[in-house]
């Protein structure tokens, strides 16, 4: 055997010229029994972090718009003249109610612009490989699997590529730590 440092031969388990230890070489291959072939296999949490990170700012800027159109709605239900009038009416059938639906259409663009800040922010946090992102995407996606189909659909595939332990260790190994 030569050690694969200094290139000395080399009787032992280590080299006597510098010490390396030196492994033995591998057996042959077996002439007739076929040999595996090495799998090059690509990490779950790397082959899918990015389309999540896509996914929660399309999801994010649905619910913006989602929002912004039902604040709309109820503004428009609520004022009469918030959409032009609605013709030659004097008396719009809601306008006792219009403080109640003001105040509703206040808490919805609250609530929304929370709710899509969050989603922007865990998309930015996965797209750039933040060490935070995974932990903020879990707790998220958990809130996310009662708002019925979308939200469902994305907090389990979060919780399906970020949540086990394995995933943990392969988040932190491709993180930006910087």
């Amino acid at each position: 055997m030569v050690c694969h440092v200094c290139g000395s031969p080399v009787e032992g388990a280590f080299c006597s010229r510098c010490g390396t230890p030196v492994l033995p070489p591998p057996p042959p291959p077996m002439v007739g029994v076929p040999q595996p072939i090495p799998m090059m296999v690509e990490p779950r949490v790397q082959r899918h972090v990015h389309t999540l990170g896509i996914l929660w700012l399309a999801y994010g800027a649905y619910r913006a718009a989602s929002g912004i159109l039902a604040t709309l709605i109820l503004m428009g239900i609520a004022l009469p003249g918030f959409f032009g009038g609605f013709g030659s009416m004097h008396t719009f059938p809601f306008t006792p109610f219009a403080p109640l639906m003001t105040s509703v259409a206040s808490l919805i663009v609250v609530l929304t612009s929370i709710g899509a800040v969050l989603d922007f922010v865990i998309a930015y946090s996965l797209l750039t490989r933040k060490p935070w992102g995974r932990i903020l995407a879990i707790v998220i996606s958990v809130l996310a699997l009662i708002r019925i189909p979308f939200g469902t659909a994305l907090g389990i595939y979060t919780l399906w590529v970020l949540a086990p332990a394995a995933s943990g260790a392969e988040y932190d190994a491709i993180a930006d730590h910087s």
